[in-house]
């Protein structure tokens, strides 16, 4: 199946409306059981060039032209990501993880130039889980930041979707790097989500440092059973 092309309508459609910047947003490695969350950016202005060739959401896309994607991504727009650890998913719970991750994102952003203020930030999803982590030394000089919660904006938004590709190849290597000195979990194929092989890699070989602690004992998909006897690996 040919993925969905996404466009630049919504942006352009909000740079008409007088915003000086569209930043798209998504999140990559929510539903994992190990590894960080991460939040990509892309930001776009008025002179933003065609949309590139083959962008689509991440999850419609092969590793390969992911990878090949990013290079031209990252010329094309401002770009940057944002991650929370799996220690934080732990101790804060997953929203407020996202909305550090996104946070760090846009951090990342200012320190490369880009100006929040008349700035609108293009969400994937349903809920808005940014607004409340922006902290007040990034919140633009009119007030708030603005946040546009769109479904499906991974698909349908260019901006979102070089967010999730950069995000999500960033995320990859990260994990694929874990993989090396744990190689029983399988991080290389599964990058944190919970397959068979993972569990029974913990079943094996003890719960890693980069295991979100709390998600293994609520796991569903397959079950652990005797997890709590088992020991954390180093």
């Amino acid at each position: 199946m040919t993925p969905v092309r996404p466009s630049l309508r919504v942006e352009k459609k909000l740079l008409g409306s007088g915003r000086l910047t569209v930043i798209g947003m998504d999140e990559v490695g929510r539903g994992a059981i190990a590894g960080p969350v991460a939040v990509g950016v892309a930001a776009v202005t008025l002179d933003i060039g065609r949309v590139p060739q083959g962008l689509a959401d991440s999850k419609l896309l092969s590793a390969a032209r992911r990878t090949e994607l990013v290079p031209v991504v990252r010329r094309w727009a401002r770009t940057a990501v944002g991650m929370a650890s799996a220690d934080v998913v732990d101790r804060q719970g997953i929203v407020p993880a996202l909305g550090q991750a996104g946070a760090a994102a846009l951090g990342a952003l200012v320190r490369d130039g880009v100006s929040l203020d008349d700035t609108v930030v293009v969400l994937d999803g349903s809920f808005d889980w940014l607004s409340r982590a922006v902290p007040a030394d990034l919140a633009p000089a009119g007030g708030p930041l603005d946040v546009l919660v769109r479904v499906k904006a991974d698909r349908d938004c260019a901006s979102v979707a070089a967010a999730s590709v950069v995000a999500k190849v960033e995320r990859d290597a990260l994990m694929i790097a874990a993989h090396e000195d744990a190689p029983h979990y399988g991080w290389s194929s599964n990058k944190g989500y919970g397959s068979t092989a993972h569990y029974d890699g913990i079943r094996a070989a003890g719960a890693h440092p980069l295991h979100r602690k709390s998600w293994l004992h609520q796991a569903s998909s397959v079950a652990l059973d005797g997890f709590d006897e088992l020991s954390v690996a180093g």
